[in-house]
């Protein structure tokens, strides 16, 4: 009887060493001499050479410091993995299919009782720390966004890199950092990804696998699939506050100073057209925002926005949405098309999230017109480059127009330009407000009114302050007309230049 002990144990401990029990070889060794230092399963106990049921199994195995440490840590990620796999799948397998999911609290409270059930069910041990995580991950896949739901509640993120499955960046305070959770496998994105999509009326499949999309709070969301990229399945979603910044928050930040909103605000009021100028997450569509906030709340404002992403608090506001052709090639309506429609909707107001393309022209046309406070958003590094931008655009739409044409279109439509830039230590700030003057034989007057001069780089941080030039803007009197006062002091200026 004791030789068949013998042969059991040691039969065991083969099954051990093969992994039939999620453990290696070298654990294994370790278990043989202390059966404390990793709990996989007991020898047998009884006397008839039949083998015990399996003891309860740790997530996290206790193990000696500094013993097997690396095998230990691969084994709990494998142990965590499986489990979850089947608690996900009994959960998914036992909920009623026809829940309604927008139901979060009654939803969550199902999942709960049915995650309890599951897991007192499958034998294995976890601390309360590991089983409430488990849970939340179990149901971050069933109605939420997978494993980057805690990273969009997250108020610290305000972005979030998908590049994989394997691989998921974060931006908080200006700076990218490698996060700590992962997705499965590809199957697993391109699930979250149908969740992000699908109530858009979009898809994403190899024949269109490129996607502009939203979240439900607004955030901006860009999907690239396979073939197109060659990493698996991307994600890049640019979060938005959940509250709305003012603009106490952005001088607050440092983003400007109290002059300066005291002028962009007038400049708005007056019903200037301003363009927001600056490279991408450099904060174009957050300032466009506070400068929409500006807008009177009886004046009737229509936005235009290839994914919705301005949150206007005024209460006339007509929200337009660009969308993209079905599978069939068909039914596509692009930015340009909104804007022409928007002409004939009465606005007082024209937003325009950002001009990339054909439609720059109608928006030139439309503040030529009589839509004068008209507000867009454009990529370039500099107010010159914006200008140059506009006249490229402008050439995309088509039109054999001359280049002076074109730049004398611009002249009289744009009035300011209001650089956004991203420093290199992460912050956000306007770094050029800069007045379209007017024509000079072929070339586009511009003159600077604030500029931001870095003085400093101390700490990885950038040290500067913008600084008006001294030069009165010529649009001044219509700032005058709409019974806005501005103190010179502003614009550096002593009383008697006003």
């Amino acid at each position: 009887m004791a030789a068949q002990k013998e042969v059991d144990y040691m039969g065991l401990l083969r099954r051990v060493e093969a992994g039939e029990f999620g453990t290696t070889g070298s654990q294994a060794a370790v278990a043989s001499h202390d059966p404390a230092s990793v709990a996989v399963v007991a020898p047998p106990s009884n006397g008839d050479g039949v083998s015990a049921s399996p003891a309860p199994r740790r997530l996290t195995p206790p193990g000696r410091p500094g013993f097997g440490s690396v095998t230990g840590a691969t084994q709990t990620a494998t142990i965590s993995r499986e489990l979850k796999h089947r608690v996900k799948n009994r959960l998914i397998a036992e909920m009623d299919p026809d829940m309604d999911l927008s139901k979060t609290v009654e939803v969550r409270q199902r999942i709960r009782a049915l995650f309890d059930l599951v897991v007192d069910t499958e034998n294995t041990v976890l601390t309360r720390t590991e089983r409430e995580r488990l849970f939340e991950e179990a149901a971050a896949d069933i109605i939420g966004f997978g494993p980057i739901e805690t990273l969009l509640q997250d108020a610290t993120v305000s972005e979030v890199m998908v590049n994989g499955p394997n691989q998921i960046y974060v931006e908080q305070k200006g700076k990218l950092r490698l996060a700590d959770v992962t997705f499965d496998d590809d199957e697993h994105v391109r699930r979250i990804i149908d969740r992000i999509v699908s109530p858009l009326g979009r898809h994403v499949d190899e024949s269109s696998p490129i996607c502009d999309a939203r979240l439900p709070d607004g955030s901006r969301v860009n999907i690239v699939i396979p073939p197109v990229s060659l990493v698996g399945p991307t994600i890049t979603i640019r979060k938005f506050s959940k509250t709305p910044l003012v603009i106490d928050d952005l001088i607050r930040f440092g983003s400007m100073t109290p002059e300066i909103a005291e002028f962009l605000r007038a400049c708005v009021l007056a019903r200037l057209n301003i363009v927001v100028s600056g490279g991408t997450g450099s904060g174009k569509t957050t300032l466009l925002n506070v400068l929409s906030s500006f807008i009177p709340d009886d004046e009737r404002i229509v936005t235009v926005e290839d994914a919705a992403e301005l949150q206007l608090r005024q209460d006339h506001v007509v929200r337009l949405e660009a969308r993209p052709p079905n599978i069939e090639g068909k039914g596509g309506i692009t930015i340009r098309d909104l804007v022409i429609n928007c002409l004939r909707m009465r606005p007082e107001r024209i937003v325009v999230g950002e001009c990339r393309g054909r439609e720059a022209l109608d928006m030139l046309q439309a503040m030529n017109t009589g839509h004068d406070g008209s507000l867009t958003t454009g990529h370039a590094n500099t107010p010159r480059d914006m200008l140059s931008r506009l006249e490229t655009m402008v050439l995309m739409a088509g039109m054999d127009l001359p280049v002076r044409a074109i730049r004398e279109q611009v002249a009289s439509a744009v009035d300011l330009i209001v650089q956004q830039s991203r420093l290199r230590d992460g912050s956000r700030k306007i770094t050029n407000i800069t007045e379209v003057q007017g024509m000079e034989g072929e070339i586009i007057t511009l003159q600077d009114v604030f500029v931001f001069e870095q003085e400093a780089f101390e700490g990885g941080k950038v040290i500067g302050r913008m600084k008006p030039t001294g030069v009165r803007p010529k649009f001044m009197p219509k700032i005058e007309d709409a019974g806005i006062r501005l103190s010179p002091s502003i614009f550096g200026l002593a009383d008697r230049f006003f």
